[in-house]
């Protein structure tokens, strides 16, 4: 439903979201033309890798003296606001109730900031907020993951009461719907309440909890751990952000960190590798949180948890000590990251750049499912006696390259040969269509099937009528990776319709990124 701008009241200049905005076509222009105040609103993307940093501090609260002590420390800093709607909040259908759903937004507030820290952040005073970087954080009841999905700030959706526009402006409209003479306070918990309603409208799901950070308090955070280490595929080098980074491993913090999450110019995809990188940075933060000089520095874990509560504002009913519980079961391994299903770039009826989202129904579905995983079973799963193995040179394969890729057959092969199988052929399978790798063998034969499985995590094994007895079958699929290697995860689809989408990460995933 579109907007009837005859009934809308203008947004005054200074909370209006458009103001300022280039079309999709500004984000292709080289670093070396900025645009008029370029810098200023690149700086809202660095919100996005400090977001979480405050609420993971929360594991450090533990239990015992300390821990109490640590808690004092953050109810006596961190700030509230009224930021749950009384209505216009799903009631979050198809997911357990004591699942939680916390709303982290960033904004990029710098009205606290001194002229000398705003000097070494490289940006200017600005007593606005900005939400380009708002991202669903859902924890399972059982607390056996969670999931982190970023949305990023151009996908066109609905906003209550003022109908499509950019997500980034639902906070905004808030602020401006706020009544005639409210505080400060109250105008920006008008801002979040209307942001909360856009969210869980978007995707069915009841948000019980919101924080929000600024952009001095992640300076502060990444500074107070010493730093994290990030991997880049490639050099940067960026006027606007003012990320200079080698190619490899670096560890950033500060400056830099900012730096390296700001960027959108210069990269292959824009905002897309901009919230990967922000993504990237909230698992590199979250592994050095959990690391042991941080986890047994007993001073440094007052000065995180001191920074993250003064940069925090949160809800008036979060318990951050409750947080810690839920949260503690979890590991890097088990964290997610994922962005919200979307079909592609579009533009709306004034010719801006935004995001076109999966249907409503699709989008549902995905957010419903963040817990089907993670769902506990209702009966203790049988045990199965393990299938016996083999020595590697007793077991003869045959390779079959059906991913369409040239060369894998015998790449595979000489791998096999090098871990002690025994080769008997190579060749292509009969079609060239094959996504999934599968083990074949004959009835008897499960023991070498076995052997063969173990080298290739995640391939499936099948007994097939006329496959040879002694020889085991190797059908290569596209989401084979080599030998030794797990197999890719296609992503679930949710419907007829493709999602498209970027492949989840977790916080243990260290490789290269653009």
């Amino acid at each position: 439903m579109s907007r009837s701008d005859d009934n809308l009241r203008p947004l005054p200049p200074r909370l209006d979201p458009r103001a300022g905005r280039a079309s999709r076509h500004a984000a292709a222009e080289p670093a070396g033309r900025p645009r008029s105040g370029a810098r200023t609103g690149t700086s809202r993307a660095a919100v996005g890798a400090r977001l979480v940093a405050g609420l993971v501090a929360a594991v450090l609260l533990g239990t015992s003296g300390w821990g109490w002590y640590l808690g004092r420390v953050v109810e006596a800093s961190v700030n509230r606001t009224d930021a749950i709607p009384a209505d216009g909040n799903e009631d979050g259908a198809g997911v357990d109730g004591e699942a939680m759903n916390l709303l982290l937004v960033g904004n990029d507030s710098r009205a606290s900031a001194t002229d000398e820290q705003l000097a070494e952040l490289g940006t200017e005073a600005n007593e606005g907020t900005n939400t380009d970087t708002m991202i669903l954080v859902h924890i399972p009841a059982n607390g056996a993951k969670a999931s982190f999905v970023s949305f990023p700030r151009d996908s066109y959706v609905e906003i209550p009461g003022h109908g499509q526009d950019k997500l980034n402006a639902a906070y905004a409209y808030g602020m401006a719907d706020a009544p005639a003479g409210a505080t400060d306070a109250q105008t920006q918990a008008a801002g979040a309440q209307l942001l909360i309603q856009t969210i869980s409208q978007l995707t069915g799901l009841a948000i019980d909890h919101y924080a929000e950070v600024d952009l001095l308090g992640f300076f502060n955070l990444s500074s107070v751990i010493g730093g994290v280490d990030v991997n880049l595929c490639n050099a940067v080098q960026d006027d606007f952000s003012g990320v200079d980074l080698p190619a490899g491993v670096s560890t950033i913090e500060g400056t830099q960190a900012l730096a390296f999450v700001r960027q959108r110019h210069g990269l292959p995809r824009g905002d897309f590798d901009r919230i990967i990188r922000q993504q990237y940075f909230i698992a590199a933060m979250i592994r050095k949180m959990l690391s042991e000089n941080v986890l047994l520095d007993l001073g440094k874990q007052r000065e995180l948890v001191q920074a993250a509560a003064d940069s925090l504002t949160v809800d008036q009913t979060l318990d951050l000590f409750d947080l810690a519980a839920q949260m503690q079961s979890v590991s890097a391994g088990s964290i997610d990251f994922q962005t919200i299903p979307y079909v592609g770039d579009s533009e709306d009826d004034a010719g801006r750049y935004i995001l076109q989202l999966q249907d409503e129904d699709t989008l549902h579905t995905f957010f419903a499912n963040l817990s089907a995983d993670a769902a506990a079973p209702t009966e203790a799963p049988v045990s199965e006696a393990p299938v016996e193995t083999v020595d590697p040179a007793d077991v003869s394969v045959a390779v079959f390259n059906g991913s369409g890729v040239g060369g894998v057959a015998g790449t595979a092969a000489d791998d096999l040969t090098a871990a002690g199988f025994t080769i008997a052929s190579t060749g292509n399978a009969d079609s060239a269509a094959y996504t999934a790798t599968e083990i074949r063998y004959a009835a008897g034969d499960e023991a070498l099937a076995a052997t063969l499985a173990g080298q290739i995590p995640g391939a499936t094994t099948a007994q097939v009528d006329d496959v040879t007895a002694g020889t085991v079958q190797l059908v290569i699929g596209s989401d084979f990776n080599g030998i030794g290697a797990a197999l890719s995860t296609p992503a679930a689809a949710t419907s007829e319709a493709t999602v498209q989408g970027e492949d989840p990460r977790t916080a243990d995933d260290t490789g290269c990124i653009n």
